[in-house]
């Protein structure tokens, strides 16, 4: 298996190479050179996920050193719970939220901390990971790379416009993670890295890694999650599943796509974002055109240039084959607050929310990608619900410890001058 950009003007590379330059040369992102359409049949239901994830991953390093390593990988880095429930006779819920920080990145922060530790590099004690978050990807960063690994992590926010609960997950790791609040959005932060791993000055001084879902790493295991709850569902109802995704960046929504498009009994994908709706507006016809950020209730979720939907556009040029595998709907703050409000014993995140409101719109049987666990937005839920939300051991943990960070400008001079 090799992978090769997006935007076809650089030179095919192995898994390990895909996610140790995260970002191809051309600055397209990396995609496999072929499909590998695996025979599932019923019995891959009854595997544990760890094991599932192995399976399922397997194949994008075949020929890579990394296949030795992916089973221990998968063993360590998905040592938490992963229930799929029903909700009602044609809904079911995936729990993504019951690792380390509580955020369905967990699954692929810990896998890429792994698979970097594994991964030989002549220039491993240059190594600085550097990840641009809305909310929730840096959190499970910091987490994984603390427990797994010793490289530098760098982390660049976008200033009040996080949870107080995610801003703490951020800066709280001491001198291995180094936090930064920058006045900007999200697509701020996201340029930043972009610019920084194509900078000079940087790449002469650090292997800079990427850690955000433009990094293969963070896909595959997503892509395992969807496939392995669709087996789930396969193997009891005996018929393909739909997936409601809660959609910013597109990561979480294009690793459903790979999963269906590998075999796994997969219907159809459905994004669900919040008032940020340029992919929205996209699959009702209009042109390609990224947007200026919107804040919203979803924050995690408030991104205006999804980088991963490149990756979606390649896959299906043609806009009525993508309508065929999937659909998009936007939820605004009203409407994220209605379904919180209706929840009863239901608790749903603002990212969650999204999802549940597009659900009786989609005919048909479909799994909710449950994305974060509630607690992590407290002052958004509790005032909504009239109750406190239970806080996570992990979660109670992390509030307890000291946090730092600093401020910078939404330059890459400014960030140079820090680092």
């Amino acid at each position: 298996m090799k992978f090769q950009s997006t935007r076809g003007k650089a030179d095919p590379c192995s898994l390990s190479e895909a996610i140790a330059q995260g970002l191809a040369s051309d600055g397209g992102l990396f995609v496999p050179d072929h499909w590998p359409i695996l025979k599932v049949d019923k019995a891959w239901a009854k595997l544990p996920f760890a094991d599932f994830a192995e399976k399922a991953i397997a194949p994008f390093a075949e020929g890579d050193p990394l296949a030795l390593t992916v089973p221990s990988i998968c063993q360590k880095a998905f040592s938490f719970a992963l229930p799929l429930r029903a909700l009602d006779a044609a809904t079911e819920v995936l729990e993504l939220f019951h690792g380390p920080t509580g955020s369905f990145k967990d699954f692929g922060a810990r896998f890429l901390a792994l698979a970097m530790n594994a991964i030989p590099d002549p220039r491993a004690a240059q190594r600085l990971v550097m990840v641009a978050t809305s909310g929730d990807t840096g959190g499970a960063v910091a987490g994984a790379f603390a427990e797994f690994s010793r490289i530098p992590v760098v982390i660049l926010y976008p200033k009040g416009r996080i949870s107080q609960r995610q801003e703490k997950q951020l800066t709280v790791w001491g001198k291995q993670v180094r936090a930064f609040a920058v006045e900007g959005s999200f697509d701020d932060c996201q340029r930043l890295v972009k610019s920084a791993m194509a900078d000079k000055w940087f790449t002469q001084t650090y292997q800079i890694i990427s850690a955000n879902s433009i990094n293969v790493a963070r896909l595959l295991p997503q892509m395992a999650y969807f496939a392995f709850a669709s087996v789930q569902h396969w193997a009891r109802v005996g018929e393909p599943v739909g997936f409601i995704v809660p959609s910013g960046n597109v990561g979480n929504a294009t690793a459903a796509l790979w999963a269906r498009q590998i075999g796994f009994p997969i219907a159809k994908v459905h994004f669900s974002h919040n008032a940020n709706r340029a992919v929205y507006d996209f699959f009702l016809g209009n042109p390609w055109v990224p947007q200026p950020t919107i804040a919203t209730l979803a924050n995690a979720m408030d991104v205006g240039d999804p980088s991963n939907f490149e990756r979606v556009r390649w896959m299906f040029p043609d806009l009525m084959d993508l309508r065929v595998a999937a659909s998009a709907s936007s939820t605004s703050d009203d409407e994220i607050r209605e379904t919180i409000t209706r929840g009863g014993a239901e608790v749903w995140c603002p990212h969650t929310a999204t999802a549940v409101f597009a659900r009786p719109q989609l005919p048909g049987r479909w799994i909710i990608a449950a994305t974060a666990h509630p607690a992590k937005f407290e002052t958004i839920i509790e005032p909504l619900i009239g109750r406190k939300v239970p806080v996570p051991d992990t979660l109670e943990a992390l509030l307890e410890k000291e946090s730092v960070s600093q401020t910078i400008k939404p330059n890459l001079s400014a960030l140079k001058a820090l680092i």
